[in-house]
C-alpha cells in the first residue's frame, strides 16, 4: 500500500438504509465523450446540453483545446466547443494516458486534417482493449496507419467509402469509423457494428450536423459522405448506466427507487435480470421504479453487447447478487480483467469465485463494513452499492475512477436517504484491518474541469 495513500479523500457510508425516491440521471458519458470528439468535425459552434459533470468530460475538453479549440462552460451542464481555430492534429500524451475515449479524436482528425497523430489511449485497466478494428477500418477507407514513438498515426490525402465489417460489435470502433468516414467519397458500410444507444446519439448528433448516416441501431450502419458539416445545438441521452445503479442501490437495500427520463428500454438486460431476481420492476412512460425484495433469488447472467447485459453494470450486479439466496453465475465476455474489483468485495464478507472470465457468486446473510479501494469506475459503483447495504461503516478509496463516472453520485444517493459523504480532514483515523495501517482522510473538493 502507498504511503501517500493515507491522504486521499474517502467516502464514508453508513449502511443498513433503506433507498426511496426518485432520482433524474445526467447525460450519458459514453455518448458525450465521442459527441464532443466529433465536434473537430463542424464547421461553426457546438453547443452540448446535459453533459455530466466528470473528471472523463473534464480531459476530453481539456484534449480539444490542447488541439487549439475553444470549450466553455454555461451553467446546467452546458458546454460551448468551437473547433475553428483547430490546427493540430496531434494529441498530448500526457491527456489521451488519462482516458480510454480518448482515441474518438482520431476518427474526426483524420477526416477533417487527413491526419491523425494519437498515442494509444489509457483509462481504467480491464484487460487489452486493442485498437486494431479502428486501424483496419482507417485503412478500409483509405489511410496509411503506422506506429511511431508509441503514437499511432493515420494519413491520407483522401477518404474513400468503403465495405467494412468489424470482427466484433465494438462501441469504440464503430464510432471511430462512422466519424471518419463522414467526409469521405462515396458511401461507407459498416458491418456488425455497435446497437447500444450511445452509438445511435452519436450518429444523430452527426445527421443534426449535416451529416448522413442511417442504420444506427441496427448492426449495419451506412454513411454516405458529405462535404462539411456545421455547428449544432443538440442534447446528450441520458446515462443508462448512472440509472442501472441508481436501481440497482434501491434494490440491494431493499428499498424503492425510480429513475426518470430514461427509455426503460435502454435497461431492459438488467431490469429483466432484477425481475428474476425477485425485485418488483415497473416501466411507466420514461421512467423505472424497482422495489427490493430481501428474499432475492441467485441470477445467472452473461455480459454481451446490446442489447445483452451490460459489462458496466456487472460489478454493481455481482454487489447485489452477493446478498442472494444461493449461487449466482456471471460470466465477462467482454473484458478480460474485469474481476478485479472481486478482492473487494470479499473485504466485505462477500463468497465470490472467480474462474477466468466467470465469477461464481454464493449469497452471503450480510456484509460488512471494510476500507476498500476502487480500481476503476464502474467496481467503485458496485462498492459503493455494497456499501449502501453493508453493516457498519465502510471507507472507499480510488475516487478518482468514481468521479470519472457518476456526476455528484453521492449527493444524489443522500436524497434518496443513504449516510453518505466524502471524508473530511477532521474524521478519526480509521484502521486497515488486514494491513494494521491507518488512513488519514483530508477533504478534497473535486472541480468540474480538473486537468
Amino acid at each position: 500500500m502507498d504511503h501517500l495513500d493515507g491522504l486521499r479523500t474517502r467516502l464514508v457510508v453508513d449502511g443498513g438504509r433503506r433507498l426511496e425516491g426518485s432520482v433524474e440521471v445526467p447525460g450519458a458519458k459514453n455518448a458525450a465523450l465521442p459527441i464532443m470528439a466529433a465536434a473537430i468535425l463542424a464547421e461553426g459552434e457546438v453547443v452540448l446540453h446535459a453533459v455530466p459533470r466528470i473528471t472523463d468530460v473534464d480531459v476530453m475538453a481539456s484534449i480539444l483545446e490542447s488541439l487549439g479549440a475553444r470549450v466553455r462552460e454555461q451553467p446546467g451542464g452546458t458546454l460551448v466547443i468551437d473547433t475553428s481555430s483547430i490546427a493540430s492534429h496531434a494529441a498530448p500524451y500526457a491527456l489521451v494516458s488519462k482516458l480510454n475515449a480518448s482515441f474518438d479524436v482520431a476518427g474526426p482528425l483524420l477526416a477533417r486534417f487527413g491526419r491523425a497523430q494519437v498515442p494509444q489511449p489509457g483509462g481504467c485497466v480491464l484487460g487489452p482493449r486493442a485498437v486494431d478494428l479502428h486501424l483496419k477500418g482507417f485503412e478500409a477507407l483509405g489511410a496509411a496507419v503506422t506506429l511511431e514513438h508509441g503514437s499511432i498515426i493515420a494519413s491520407a490525402e483522401s477518404l474513400t467509402g468503403a465495405d467494412i465489417t468489424l470482427d466484433r460489435p465494438s462501441v469504440g470502433a464503430t464510432e471511430n469509423i462512422m466519424l471518419a468516414a463522414t467526409r469521405a467519397k462515396g458511401t461507407t458500410t459498416i458491418r456488425n457494428a455497435a446497437r447500444e444507444p450511445e452509438v445511435c446519439d452519436l450518429a444523430e448528433f452527426v445527421n443534426a450536423m449535416g451529416g448522413r448516416v442511417r442504420g444506427h441501431g441496427s448492426s449495419t450502419i451506412t454513411i454516405e459522405g458529405v462535404r462539411k458539416l456545421r455547428g449544432v445545438e443538440y442534447t446528450i441521452i441520458p446515462d443508462r448506466l448512472m440509472a442501472g445503479t441508481y436501481l440497482l442501490a434501491g434494490a440491494i437495500t431493499g428499498g424503492d427507487v425510480t429513475v426518470k427520463g430514461l427509455d426503460p428500454a435502454f435497461l431492459t438486460a438488467l431490469t429483466d435480470a432484477l425481475s428474476a431476481s425477485g425485485a418488483q420492476v415497473t416501466a411507466s412512460g420514461v421512467s423505472v421504479r424497482v422495489q427490493g425484495n430481501a428474499a432475492r433469488k441467485p441470477v445467472d447472467i452473461v455480459t454481451s453487447p446490446f442489447p445483452g447485459f451490460p459489462t458496466d453494470l456487472q460489478p454493481q450486479f455481482v454487489a447485489y447478487l452477493s446478498l442472494a439466496h444461493g449461487t449466482s453465475t456471471v460470466e465477462e465476455t467482454i473484458f478480460d480483467a474485469r474481476f478485479v474489483y472481486v478482492s473487494e468485495l470479499a473485504r466485505m464478507g462477500a463468497d465470490i469465485r472467480v474462474a477466468g472470465r466467470t465469477a461464481i457468486v454464493t449469497g452471503v446473510e450480510r456484509l460488512k463494513d471494510a476500507v476498500v479501494e476502487a480500481p476503476d469506475i464502474r467496481a467503485g459503483g458496485a462498492l459503493v452499492l455494497a456499501a449502501l447495504a453493508a453493516e457498519g461503516t465502510t471507507q472507499i478509496g480510488g475516487l478518482e475512477f468514481i468521479d470519472r463516472g457518476y456526476e455528484f453520485f453521492e449527493e444524489q444517493l443522500a436524497t434518496l436517504g443513504a449516510s453518505i459523504a466524502r471524508a473530511s480532514a477532521v474524521e478519526p483515523v480509521m484502521p486497515r484491518q488486514d494491513l494494521g495501517e491507518t488512513i488519514r482522510m483530508p477533504r478534497i473538493v473535486t472541480p468540474f474541469r480538473a486537468s
